[in-house]
């Protein structure tokens, strides 16, 4: 089965251990994976209902599309003070309203981390998010980078081969996720 799936880091930062996660997962995921990284985080404004009754502005507009045409959606998020970065939340916010595209959507959740905890926390944030806005979340496997330091190259190409199977197997999981809760298609004459 093809499959189109959206990535999307929770990281601004140049040098980010998560969007060097998603660089990964686009060159290791299965035959027939397709992922495409959205790289416009950064200029999403703040969440403004005031805005936001006038009309999406044009970048919220091509972010819905872009989740609307993938059969899935990744998110590698970093931890900050125990929970998502606000330019995620901000981004999901938008997003969630007031037509949702994520309702329902294939989602998979992953994070690495310097520490100790591999965002564990952020995940659970996340997670709880995602509640709301009705994302059908994979629960299992789990992909928690701990120590990001040391399995990722300066240059961000991620280099130790433990992470590198965990990620393969993660991204193959996701597969048979998405595949699971396709929407299903009503043919005609059938009984509803």
């Amino acid at each position: 089965m093809e499959s189109k799936v959206l990535a999307i880091s929770g990281s601004l930062r140049r040098g980010s251990y998560n969007s060097a996660l998603l660089r990964a997962a686009k060159e290791l995921a299965p035959s027939g994976m397709h992922i495409e990284i959205y790289e416009g985080l950064r200029e999403i404004p703040p969440y403004d209902n005031d805005v936001h009754e006038g009309g999406d502005p044009s970048l919220i507009r091509a972010l819905k599309a872009s989740i609307s045409a993938a059969d899935g959606l990744l998110i590698a998020t970093p931890e900050y003070n125990y929970g998502i970065p606000g330019v995620l939340k901000n981004a999901i916010d938008w997003v969630s309203r007031p037509e949702n595209p994520m309702d329902g959507k294939p989602t998979a959740i992953m994070g690495a981390s310097p520490g100790n905890f591999g965002t564990v926390r952020a995940q659970m944030s996340l997670r709880q998010t995602f509640l709301f806005t009705n994302n059908a979340v994979m629960s299992r496997p789990e992909l928690l980078v701990f120590g990001a330091s040391k399995r990722f190259s300066e240059s961000g190409e991620l280099t130790d081969e433990d992470t590198k199977k965990f990620l393969r197997e993660f991204l193959q999981a996701f597969d048979q996720w998405i595949a699971k809760n396709a929407p299903k298609q009503l043919m005609a004459g059938s009984p509803v």
